[in-house]
């Protein structure tokens, strides 16, 4: 797994908490478009993922998955197609990016509860950038659930026990997740953000746990 020796530990609990709603946001309908306009064969797999993420199909834009090795975090061709997803990655956040990918999660599917424990994991900061999601869509962490609906921009605490349920029977949930550098300016963000979203939930943790335990990778 990616190391990054030369940066911090960081603190996500100070940093984040849970989850937390920052004060920007970007054009959710038209990155859809983009999305939509790929090939299908981009589509159908994994994309390396493992373990915890079986349910989800993925799509990498920079780097690779854990499993895959020891490779360098540079910009994938799909990328390309992308421009509304290249200008978040480049422009709207203010901060170095890591791996990024599309994250495509079934209707009634269910990424159970886990820690991402990996170096890498502990010096960079997680945000999620809705695509499409459903009322039935909870992200779960630190004993909240969040809901984050399209065009919203969402730090979360990946170093700490997290999982998604889409209860929903019929609609998938599409998310750009994105790994970041600490910046000062996007510090500066997760200091005006919204920590007060979530609320416990017994029956949605309640799904989470009874999904298949995940494997260590994520």
């Amino acid at each position: 797994m990616l190391s990054l020796p030369d940066h911090p530990v960081l603190d996500k609990i100070a940093l984040i908490g849970g989850c937390a709603r920052l004060p920007i946001g970007f054009d959710a309908e038209r990155a859809l478009a983009e999305v939509a306009a790929l090939p299908a064969d981009h589509w159908g797999h994994r994309g390396g993922r493992v373990g915890v993420h079986n349910p989800a199909q993925a799509i990498f834009l920079r780097g690779h998955a854990p499993a895959e090795g020891e490779l360098p975090v540079e910009d994938r061709e799909v990328l390309d197609r992308l421009p509304t997803l290249r200008d978040v990655i480049e422009r709207i956040v203010p901060a170095p990016s890591m791996r990024c990918l599309l994250a495509l999660l079934p209707a009634g599917a269910v990424i159970a509860p886990h820690i991402d424990q990996a170096d890498y994991f502990s010096k960079t900061l997680r945000l999620h950038f809705p695509l499409t999601s459903n009322e039935h869509v909870w992200m779960y962490s630190i004993d909240r659930c969040y809901r984050m609906r399209p065009g919203e921009i969402w730090a979360l605490n990946n170093s700490a026990r997290h999982g998604v349920v889409n209860a929903d029977a019929s609609e998938s949930r599409l998310h750009m997740i994105c790994d970041f550098l600490a910046s000062p300016e996007l510090l500066d963000l997760l200091a005006r953000a919204d920590r007060s979203l979530g609320r416990p939930d017994a029956e949605i943790e309640r799904q989470m746990l009874a999904a298949p335990l995940p494997a260590r990778r994520a």
